[in-house]
């Protein structure tokens, strides 16, 4: 790994570090342990879902040209992290785990999917593949975060629904007539959808407009990065470990042997197969905090997980490189 990549995961620790400072002295006030709106962290947190991610994932969405998409480098990668993310949903309410929370399911199965594609993947890809593999990698990031968080935001929203239907007479199409209202207006899926749309519509951005969302979407890495420092202050490390080394194990290693995996029987070599592995490879991203945030759910657990595989990223980053030097070109 190299020294680019390390300085990168040093820089984003710090930034935690900062944050977790910031909410042990409690400059910004304490924590409500009840979850109302005065509890900085949580506030934070809904800047950032409600007005930077949605200007990052508009800009995105709506500047991607989906002609030219490696549609098999991308299938490579989707196919295994949306099957995963699937798997441990399904394992998860299978095994009674939404009794706890209807968005318990949805914010697991994001802790074990959802990579840091931005603060740790770009300088991994620029620094270990050069401008090639830079390329590759920033084509898969397009479609990233629209693609988990969009499904996520599906399933968690019909497991609400179905929560709130209980013990009340409501009929399928009225259960699935709400899911699908709150699927589509929300603060994720809405501003996809309305950059699909302007995509296909072919208008471009303004150059004001685009300048806009530009400089708000910058705003979603140094804010996520000390909300996690923040909620460990407010949060604590959680009492059981099990799940959140489970989880931990699931973005670090399994993940990453997946896509080899189905790389490898899809015939995808070289670079290509190596980026797509080292970025299922990558750390839990900070979105998933604010996924769970949003939720008021599994909070500390996603946080460790966010903590710990960016610090066990350090031990398995140089062990895949290793492994993707003897795959064949």
């Amino acid at each position: 790994m190299s020294w680019i990549v390390f300085h990168k995961l040093l820089a984003i620790l710090i930034a935690v570090a900062i944050g977790w400072f910031v909410g042990r002295m409690r400059w910004l006030g304490g924590a409500d342990a009840g979850g109302s709106g005065g509890d900085p962290a949580r506030v934070l947190s809904n800047v950032a879902f409600y007005i930077f991610v949605p200007a990052l994932l508009f800009r995105t969405t709506a500047r991607v040209e989906f002609a030219s998409l490696p549609w098999l480098t991308l299938t490579a990668f989707f196919a295994p992290v949306l099957g995963l993310l699937v798997a441990l949903y399904a394992l998860q309410r299978w095994r009674g785990a939404a009794a706890a929370g209807a968005a318990v399911p949805s914010v697991q199965a994001i802790t074990a999917t959802f990579g840091n594609t931005l603060q740790v993947g770009v300088p991994l890809a620029a620094g270990v593949f050069g401008e090639a593999g830079l390329a590759i990698h920033i084509t898969v990031v397009s479609l990233h975060a629209l693609s988990i968080l969009t499904v996520l935001t599906a399933l968690v929203e019909l497991d609400l629904a179905r929560e709130r239907s209980q013990g009340q007479p409501t009929g399928l199409g009225s259960l699935l007539a709400n899911t699908v209202r709150n699927t589509v207006i929300h603060p994720v899926v809405l501003p996809v959808v309305a950059g699909l749309c302007w995509n296909a519509l072919g208008l471009g951005l303004p150059a004001v407009l685009d300048e806009v969302l530009q400089m708000l979407g910058t705003a979603v890495v140094p804010l996520c990065l000390t909300l996690i420092g923040m909620s460990l202050a407010y949060l604590g490390w959680p009492q059981r470990w099990t799940s959140v080394l489970g989880l931990v194990a699931a973005k670090l290693l399994v993940l990453p042997s997946l896509v080899l995996g189905l790389g490898l029987l899809l015939g995808l070599r070289g670079m290509p197969l190596a980026v797509v592995v080292m970025m299922a490879a990558l750390p839990t991203g900070s979105n998933a905090l604010i996924f769970a945030q949003r939720y008021r759910c599994q909070e500390g657990e996603t946080t460790a997980a966010v903590v710990v595989s960016t610090l066990g990223f350090v031990l398995t980053a140089p062990l895949w490189l290793a492994l993707l030097q003897h795959m064949p070109a």
